[in-house]
């Protein structure tokens, strides 16, 4: 590929669709009776497609569309199977929480997570700990993936890597300053472009690896095993992915995504129980179709790259971008992994901003929404979204290590903080501040602490011992403390007084 001119072509129109959309939402925000309802949830009136695509959307990242396919290209079919758990989240999530936080979050006037959490436990202390929590691993997140979406921008036009940043960067967090409205149109759009990415990907894949046939051809005859089988073909890829990983990937990817606050705060804004119903299967084939998709092309690129890049697995996709495609294409396949970057931070942007504006300033240091004008609050929030987006942006410029180190287990993180905290406090009246308490500080420490320590039982991920420890001291410190109150019972578990 010898002209970066004509690959930023289709990036620099993605650029401007996207603050045209956020232009629109904006326009549509300004009208609004209630701004805060509106900025943060879009007035609870997303579509059923348009709930789904946002949550795939939100779902799938730079490293669906490098890290994981990389991996993919290194270990074979065998990493198909442990990405299939992704195809489940947006079933799960509607399915198991989805219904009742949509209603719980009309019966008492929330507006985020952690607004429900407050609810249900009355603890003004430990929606500080869910906020603080909440706000450090998502500036965490948000700095990987643009570190990641400025490396594969750099990488693929050969511009600098800090105008890149600050070029895609700039335009996400502009976009979200216009609130979760805007958030979850540019979401639609960045999943549709997402499949696109993928689509031109594959065609390239095997056009230039001579067909389906060639290509496992190729696979077949690479790294063979003892037994003279390719360990590419192999479930466990020879021995290199142990079943307990598997299983830890399915908790990791798969069923704990059900704590995670930003895919959590989509079930607050839909508009109606057949809305919910059509997002359910919607986002279980977009999103089976995209992980599964990525991965599976991650495989398949073995026939084309043929040995192991000098910087890594990593570099991969974006090897077959610039040197197997024509410049025009190019630049169409790289706003796959831009859109996922993008539409990563836009969620996780909104999701903070809620939390310093929604759940510190006016719920845990008692300044009354009632008492801020409409204006105030526009100008509170906007600033906000736009102060935390311009932090991460400088973080992510001058990255330091252990920025990167925190990336690595925020996702994790995030589960062992939020999953047992917001299943059992749904679900098990007995669930108290107590409990919840010390399913955060015995989940969340033992988890970091083993993260930290390189600790690792066999061969599962840490995620494990985060949800397992989580469920253990939440059970047992909900059996001390203030039993939950009727007052609170008759809200939850009404059926149950």
């Amino acid at each position: 590929m010898t002209n970066p001119v004509m690959t930023l072509v289709p990036v620099m129109a993605f650029l401007a669709l996207l603050l045209a959309v956020g232009f629109i939402a904006n326009r549509s925000l300004r009208k609004s009776e209630d701004f805060e309802r509106d900025y943060f949830i879009a007035n609870r009136s997303l579509g059923g497609v348009v709930l789904a695509m946002t949550l795939v959307a939100t779902y799938g990242s730079v490293s669906s569309f490098v890290s994981g396919p990389g991996v993919a290209w290194n270990l074979g079919f065998g990493w198909v199977a442990f990405a299939a758990p992704q195809i489940i989240t947006g079933f799960l999530l509607l399915g198991v929480v989805g219904k009742k936080l949509a209603v719980l979050a009309r019966r008492t006037d929330s507006l985020t997570i952690i607004d429900i959490l407050r609810e249900r436990y009355g603890s003004n202390t430990l929606s500080i700990i869910f906020s603080a929590v909440l706000l450090i691993f998502f500036t965490a997140m948000v700095v990987g993936q643009f570190m990641g979406g400025a490396q594969i921008f750099a990488a693929i036009t050969g511009l600098d890597y800090k105008l890149g940043l600050v070029l895609f960067a700039a335009v996400t967090v502009i976009y979200t300053s216009s609130g979760f409205r805007a958030v979850v149109w540019t979401d639609a759009v960045c999943a549709v472009l997402m499949l696109t990415g993928m689509v031109t990907l594959g065609y390239t894949i095997l056009e230039d690896g001579g067909g389906l046939s060639s290509i496992m051809q190729t696979l077949s005859a690479a790294d063979l095993t003892a037994n003279g089988v390719s360990r590419h073909l192999l479930p466990d890829a020879g021995g290199l992915l142990p079943w307990s990983l598997l299983f830890s990937s399915w908790l990791l990817v798969g069923f704990c995504t059900v704590g995670l606050p930003q895919s959590l705060v989509r079930c607050l804004s839909y508009k109606s129980t057949r809305d919910l119903s059509r997002a359910m299967v919607v986002a279980t084939v977009i999103c089976g179709a995209l992980m599964i998709g990525m991965t599976l092309l991650g495989v398949l690129a073995r026939g084309v790259i043929l040995e192991k890049p000098a910087s890594g697995t990593d570099a991969v996709i974006p090897l077959l971008i610039v040197n197997h495609m024509h410049p025009l294409l190019a630049g169409i396949t790289i706003i796959g992994p831009l859109a996922a970057t993008m539409s990563t931070v836009s969620s996780l942007l909104i999701a903070a901003s809620s939390t310093v504006v929604r759940d510190l300033y006016e719920k845990s240091f008692g300044k009354n929404p009632a008492d801020i004008s409409h204006d105030a609050s526009k100008k509170i929030s906007v600033t906000i979204t736009l102060l935390l987006g311009a932090v991460s942006i400088l973080l992510a410029m001058y990255p330091q290590s252990i920025v990167v180190w925190v990336n690595l287990f925020a996702f994790g993180g995030l589960e062992s903080a939020f999953l047992w905290r917001v299943v059992l406090g749904l679900f098990w009246p007995r669930m108290n501040a107590c409990g919840a308490m010390a399913g955060v500080f015995g989940g969340l420490g033992l988890y970091t602490l083993a993260m930290a320590t390189g600790f690792h039982f066999y061969h599962f991920h840490n995620i494990v011992i985060g949800t397992a420890a989580g469920l253990l001291f939440s059970v047992i410190g909900s059996y001390f403390g203030t039993p939950t109150p009727r007052s609170v019972k008759a809200v939850f578990f009404p059926h149950k007084i």
